[in-house]
């Protein structure tokens, strides 16, 4: 079930939202969110809400172990067990195949043969989130940042709830135990205005935005090898601000819709474009996962603080190519990644020059070293990308595409707005007529655009 569906729009939301605030109890409000959680969870593939509610299980029962002791080997114990299952769960769903493929692929080269078959494996939507939520919620039990719940449905709750369920933002438990302990006293009509317009926001910018741009690149990318030089550019700036409309555009609706039901989700994006440096980028983009792969990779590895400089731009390495592997499991995520993980080496090398540099040339240039990063992020192969980016950097008349008008159209309000307006945790959320007019037309044109047929999922239900 998408969030950019009728059935969403029509039908289990309506649904779900009247039926909570017709509940009273924290218990049968957590209840209640989580069995709505599995329903929409289970309208993707039911069979993997069994697995979703095994971890789930065993992350809350580890919780409970630590509760009952204070002996630190067995703390240790309720630790690695439910960091293992969920690693070992994620690892054989998502990188099986690749292992595999990967090998055959390297005995191959070596001339070695390797027979090993792939099995017809599925990946589950979302498991890369909600394993994330799991592992955060046992190291921060762990450290004593927070206290385990005993209550079984509020942790289930945590764990499944549909706003965030599949693509995020990443949310510890600490940062929404207090709403969660205070559900029962949420009043429905406090946060309702901005929940209603990030929901709306967050729709306009996937359905008008992100789906338009991506009508017309993503043929092109099927045939990169005969575009233009201007062509290449044209999709590849296309991605750029898809990916970021798309991305942000579904944490926006997942914030939204978690006022709505008196929970407040973080902030997943902060105007990335307007960084500074890559490292101002990594502060802005996808906020949530950086900040767990900082706090739960890169600290325990050794961070920057009292280390050599070689030991930090390891680190640094070592927490981007694993970062670019969680996104999926393909050689151009680690490459991705890696890239990413050397220009931080970089900046770390040579920052204080950087930082010299005037600040509109500082964005433009960190602008056009992502760009070139998100080549590789969207290209099927280590090939494809080397072909986009031969065609964009050796010129070649080539051929345009279909739809070039209303391509340099979203293009252009898409850079007006990700490079020079505030973002929407920075807008004030008044429903004033001038805001009421606006949200209605592009609200209703996203709707019209929806019933068309329009309704192609977002790009990190995948990851």
């Amino acid at each position: 079930m998408l969030f950019n569906s009728l059935l969403f729009l029509f039908l289990f939301l309506p649904v779900a939202y009247i039926g909570f605030w017709r509940l009273r109890t924290k218990k049968h409000r957590y209840t209640w969110l989580t069995l709505a959680s599995y329903i929409f969870y289970g309208t993707w593939n039911y069979k993997f809400c069994a697995l979703m509610a095994f971890s789930t299980a065993v992350s809350y029962f580890a919780g409970l172990g630590m509760l009952g002791t204070t002996d630190p080997r067995r703390r240790k114990l309720f630790l690695i067990v439910p960091v293992t299952v969920d690693l070992l769960l994620l690892g054989f769903f998502k990188y099986f195949n690749f292992t595999v493929s990967s090998f055959a692929q390297l005995s191959a080269w070596l001339h070695v043969p390797l027979h090993a078959p792939a099995l017809n494996i599925i990946l589950p939507v979302g498991i890369s989130f909600y394993t994330f939520h799991t592992i955060s919620y046992m190291v921060d039990a762990y450290r004593g940042v927070i206290t385990p719940t005993r209550n079984f449905w509020e942790f289930s709750c945590y764990v499944s709830l549909f706003s965030q369920l599949v693509a995020g933002p990443i949310v510890r438990f600490r940062q929404v135990e207090a709403d969660l302990d205070n559900l029962d006293h949420a009043n429905r009509t406090r946060w309702l205005d901005i929940g209603w317009s990030f929901f709306a926001i967050g729709m306009m910018k996937k359905v008008l935005l992100a789906d338009t741009m991506a009508a017309v690149i993503n043929p092109a990318w099927k045939d990169a090898a005969h575009l233009s030089t201007l062509g290449a550019w044209l999709c590849v700036l296309g991605y750029t601000y898809q990916i970021y409309f798309d991305f942000s555009g579904y944490s926006d609706m997942a914030v939204g819709l978690g006022y709505l039901f008196g929970i407040r989700l973080p902030q997943n994006f902060n105007s990335p474009y307007k960084a500074l440096n890559v490292s101002d980028f990594w502060r802005r983009w996808h906020m949530s996962l950086s900040a767990c792969l900082r706090d739960y990779l890169y600290i325990p590895l050794g961070g920057s603080r009292g280390s050599a400089p070689s030991l930090v731009y390891r680190n640094l390495l070592i927490t981007m190519l694993l970062g670019g592997l969680w996104h999926g499991a393909n050689w151009t995520f680690v490459f991705w990644g890696g890239y990413h993980g050397i220009l931080l080496c970089l900046y770390k090398l040579v920052g204080r020059f950087w930082d010299r540099l005037p600040v509109f040339l500082q964005r433009v240039a960190t602008f056009f070293l992502v760009v070139l990063g998100w080549v590789f992020f969207r290209a099927d192969s280590l090939s494809v990308g080397r072909a986009m980016l031969a065609r964009m950097f050796r010129y070649s008349p080539g051929t345009l595409f279909p739809g070039l008008a209303g391509l340099l159209a979203a293009l252009a309000i898409a850079a007006l707005i990700a490079h020079a307006t505030p973002n929407t945790f920075e807008l004030r959320h008044e429903w004033k007529p001038w805001t009421v007019a606006g949200f209605a037309v592009g609200y209703t044109l996203a709707l019209i655009a929806i019933a068309s047929g329009q309704q192609s999922p977002f790009l990190y239900f995948q990851f």
